[in-house]
């Protein structure tokens, strides 16, 4: 059982809209084998617990008042092989193959959640195969998780500038008329 915590509060981060995950995982990797990390949020952070949970973390979250988090992530009885960097893109693998998009979207002056609504309505209007090009002024950590939940593939990063975040999804999903 990890008995030292290494704190890191994101809401000062959050709160000034930034994005903590680069911070998040240089915490991580920063980690002695005998150390978790007690991650302060002002949200549940649940995209984090699968994304740690590859890396070997377990973890325990609680609710600490007017919608904080305290999250105490430690290393897993069995320790997990190292998945080296955070991948870049998911799904149908290298984005080479892929058609040019048929929509574009420019989401960098949108507050989140926004744009992670806008690219999944825009989605579901789509063709299964057909690619999205979306620019955001952040990494979409909520988003990624949904991507591949509803079955699409994705591919982005950070531009050379440091301040867009560029994605291409592919569209995986079969569309009910009904729905």
């Amino acid at each position: 059982m990890t008995d030292i915590f290494v704190d890191l509060d994101v809401r000062p981060i959050l709160r000034d809209g930034g994005e903590p995950l680069s911070e998040i995982i240089q915490a991580v990797e920063a980690l002695a084998p005998h150390e978790g990390l007690r991650l302060l949020a002002p949200f549940k952070p649940v995209p984090l617990f699968q994304l740690l949970g590859n890396r070997g973390f377990s973890y325990e979250a609680r609710e600490i008042g007017e919608g904080d988090w305290e999250v105490l992530f430690h290393r897993s009885e069995a320790p997990a092989a190292d998945p080296g960097p955070l991948p870049q893109t998911t799904g149908a693998g290298d984005a080479d193959g892929w058609p040019e998009p048929v929509r574009h979207m420019d989401s960098r002056d949108r507050e989140p959640p926004e744009p992670m609504v806008l690219i999944l309505a825009a989605l579901e209007t789509m063709e299964q195969g057909e690619v999205l090009s979306a620019l955001l002024c952040r990494e979409p950590i909520f988003l990624l998780p949904e991507l591949t939940k509803r079955g699409h593939a994705w591919r982005g990063g950070f531009e050379p500038d440091g301040t867009t975040y560029r994605i291409l999804v592919r569209n995986g999903g079969a569309h009910d008329a009904a729905a």
